[in-house]
């Protein structure tokens, strides 16, 4: 790439970015295209409060998501703190600002995905990170991402909510007894569902190592909200009790310990 096509490649790249995030924010963007994980955003996938999900594409073309943290905003800081205080993983970890805080909330997870991925659970795989900026795989097609399980459920026939009802319940197992985690905010917000009705697990920067001390409260409720939306909220019939759930996924890890 010569030196002219770089600068508008960095040009247009500011003007996609710079009304939302920091100047060294869009550094932290362009450093991961000089670094080949990406080639170029193409527009906003999704938008909150903590962070901004762009499409972007990579240097043979394919698409990703490329979620960006917000890095001043003071209510994020206070909300994430709890899920990393405790955490193993971070231990000793004492950040000086909020930047250096959502830098960890970013590495974290990338860490979560990586260790979802690699044992197996639906997760976007994780391709690459600098700072508060990371790149994952695309869920979706035609440039449009595939529903949230919110957004899917009222298109599904009974029949069809119970095989992804019960997918989610693998998917959870997977997270516990294989990755070792447990999700902590799950629910039919963060769920992804495919047109073929495999799910996605999606949001996982909250995610605890089964060792935290909010470790099980967190796996509760996150049982409980899965049970609440399929049973009260659809009225599906044949969900199982969160705490029969529990119980089996605690035998589970009994069982992992010993081995």
């Amino acid at each position: 790439m010569s030196r002219e096509e770089r600068r508008e490649k960095d040009k247009d790249l500011f003007e996609t970015v710079e009304e939302v995030f920091d100047t060294r924010t869009v550094l932290n963007v362009v450093e991961l295209m000089r670094r080949k994980v990406i080639k170029r955003l193409a527009g906003t996938i999704s938008a909150g409060k903590e962070s901004r999900i762009y499409l972007g594409y990579t240097y043979d073309d394919k698409p990703v998501a490329v979620k960006i943290y917000l890095t001043s905003s003071a209510e994020f800081k206070k909300g994430i703190l709890k899920y990393i205080a405790g955490d193993p993983r971070f231990e000793g970890f004492s950040p000086r600002n909020t930047r250096e805080l959502i830098y960890a909330w970013a590495r974290k997870e990338f860490r979560n995905l990586t260790r979802m991925y690699e044992a197996g659970v639906r997760v976007p795989k994780p391709l690459g990170l600098y700072n508060n900026v990371l790149v994952m795989e695309f869920i979706g097609e035609d440039r449009h991402r595939y529903p949230l399980l919110v957004e899917a459920y009222e298109e599904l026939e009974p029949e069809e909510l119970e095989i992804v009802y019960n997918k989610i319940l693998e998917e959870i197992e997977k997270i516990v007894c294989k990755a070792r985690l447990v999700h902590g905010d799950l629910s039919e917000y963060n769920i992804m569902v495919t047109p073929d009705l495999d799910v996605v697990i999606i949001d996982v920067s909250q995610a605890v190592d089964v060792n935290h001390p909010n470790a099980l409260d967190l796996l509760k409720r996150d049982l409980e909200r899965i049970e609440e939306f399929f049973r009260d909220k659809i009225g599906l019939n044949n969900t199982r009790d969160s705490k029969e759930v529990l119980e089996g996924l605690m035998k589970c890890l009994e069982k992992r310990k010993g081995e």
